[in-house]
C-alpha cells in the first residue's frame, strides 16, 4: 500500500513540477511526459509519445548519443546548457538524464529546464554594467573639454575685437565655429540628464510623428509600416524625449538600409502589450513593446555586445551617439531597450510600464 502511495505521490509531483521531464525507456521510446514538458517542447504528450529518440533528436536537432549510452553505462549526463530549436527558434536549456530500473526495466528520465530567461537576464545586467561604465568615462571626459572650449571660444572672441584688420577676422570666425562645433558634440556626450515634465500621452501620436519626420526625407527604395495596437491606453511619458529616442533607432534603420539602395526595403513600426516582462529587476504585470523592425544587412557580429555604448558605430561618419542616447532616455521613461539582429532582418524592442 504504501508503494502505491509512494508511486502516486512521485507521479502527482512530476504532473505539477514546472521542470520538463520525460522518461524513455530501453527500446528508447518516450513513454512519459509532464505537463511543462509539453510548454517546453510545444507539443501536446500525445504526439511526443508517438515519437521515438531519434525522431525528437532530428525534430529538436539535439545529439542522442549521450542517452543511449546511459543504457548502456548505467550511469547519469548533465549538459548546463544545449541549444533545442522548438518551432525552427533556438531555446537555451539545461538538460539531465538519470538512468532507472524499475521493476527490472530499465528506463531513462530526462529533466530540461529552461535557462534562457536567466541568461538574457545575467547578460542585461552585466552589459548594463559595462555600458554604465562607458558612459560615466565618456561624461566625465567630456565634462573636462567643455570648460576650456568656452574659454577657448571667449578668446577668440576677445581678440577678434582686437584685430586692426577685418580680414583676420576671418581666423577667429574659424576658431569659434569649430568651438561650437566641438560643444555641441560634447553637449550629445554629456546626453539628456533629466526625464523632462511628464504627463499621459498616446504612444500612437508619439510614433506618428516619428514616421512623419522621416518621411519627409526618406529614400524611395524604403517603405514604412505600421502594426498598430490600438487597445494601448494613454500613459505617463515625456513626448519629446520619447520621439527622440524612437526618432533615433528609426534612422539608424535607414541609414542601414541605405547601404542596399537597389532593392526594397522596409521598416515596421509594430506595437503590442506585453505581460510579465521584467525591467531592471523588477517584473512588469503589463508593458507597452514596441518594435522597430527592418530587413536591412543586419548587425555586424563584432558590434553586438556593444550596441549601445557611446562612441560605438558601424559607419566610417557615424558619432555613435543615436542608439546611447536612445537607450538613456528610455531608462528615463523605467523602460528597457533591446536588440536581436541577424542578416535580413533587425528587431529593437522597447519595453514601458503600463499603469493598471
Amino acid at each position: 500500500m504504501l508503494n502505491n502511495q509512494a508511486n502516486s505521490l512521485a507521479l502527482a509531483i512530476l504532473e505539477e513540477a514546472n521542470t520538463a521531464f520525460v522518461i524513455v525507456n530501453a527500446e528508447l521510446t518516450l513513454i512519459y511526459a509532464n505537463p511543462a514538458s509539453e510548454i517546453l517542447l510545444s507539443q501536446s504528450r500525445q504526439r511526443l509519445s508517438q515519437q521515438n529518440l531519434q525522431q525528437l533528436a532530428s525534430h529538436y536537432h539535439f545529439n542522442p548519443t549521450y542517452i543511449e549510452n546511459i543504457f548502456t553505462h548505467k550511469n547519469a549526463f548533465t549538459e548546463s546548457e544545449t541549444t533545442l530549436f522548438i518551432d525552427s527558434h533556438p531555446v537555451l536549456v539545461a538538460i539531465s538524464a538519470t538512468y532507472l530500473n524499475f521493476e527490472n526495466k530499465d528506463y531513462v528520465i530526462i529533466e530540461m529546464h529552461c535557462i534562457e530567461q536567466q541568461r538574457k537576464i545575467s547578460q542585461f545586467h552585466y552589459q548594463e554594467h559595462q555600458q554604465k561604465a562607458a558612459k560615466d568615462l565618456v561624461r566625465g571626459l567630456a565634462h573636462e573639454i567643455k570648460n576650456p572650449l568656452g574659454g577657448l571660444r571667449g578668446a577668440a572672441q576677445l581678440l577678434e575685437s582686437e584685430l586692426p584688420d577685418p580680414e583676420l577676422k576671418e581666423f577667429t570666425q574659424i576658431i569659434i565655429e569649430q568651438a561650437d562645433r566641438l560643444t555641441t558634440l560634447v553637449n550629445r556626450l554629456l546626453g539628456p540628464q533629466t526625464p523632462g515634465q511628464r504627463g499621459e500621452h498616446n504612444l500612437h501620436s508619439v510614433l506618428e510623428k516619428v514616421r512623419k519626420l522621416v518621411n519627409m526625407d526618406l529614400p524611395e527604395n524604403i517603405r514604412i509600416k505600421i502594426d498598430y495596437d490600438p487597445s494601448i491606453p494613454d500613459f505617463e511619458m515625456q513626448p519629446d524625449q520619447l520621439q527622440q529616442a524612437l526618432l533615433n533607432i528609426v534612422q539608424n534603420a535607414i541609414q542601414a538600409l541605405n547601404t542596399l539602395p537597389d532593392r526594397k526595403s522596409k521598416i515596421i513600426l509594430k506595437t503590442r502589450t506585453a505581460h510579465q516582462v521584467i525591467i531592471n529587476g523588477v517584473l512588469q504585470r503589463l508593458t507597452a513593446e514596441i518594435k522597430i523592425i527592418d530587413n536591412g544587412p543586419g548587425i555586424p557580429e563584432h558590434l553586438k555586445s556593444t550596441l549601445f555604448y557611446p562612441m560605438v558605430t558601424g559607419r566610417s561618419d557615424g558619432t555613435g551617439l543615436g542608439l546611447s542616447i536612445a537607450q538613456e532616455l528610455i531608462k528615463q521613461h523605467r523602460g528597457r531597450i533591446e536588440c536581436h539582429s541577424r542578416e535580413g532582418y533587425t528587431e529593437f524592442v522597447i519595453y514601458l510600464p503600463l499603469t493598471i
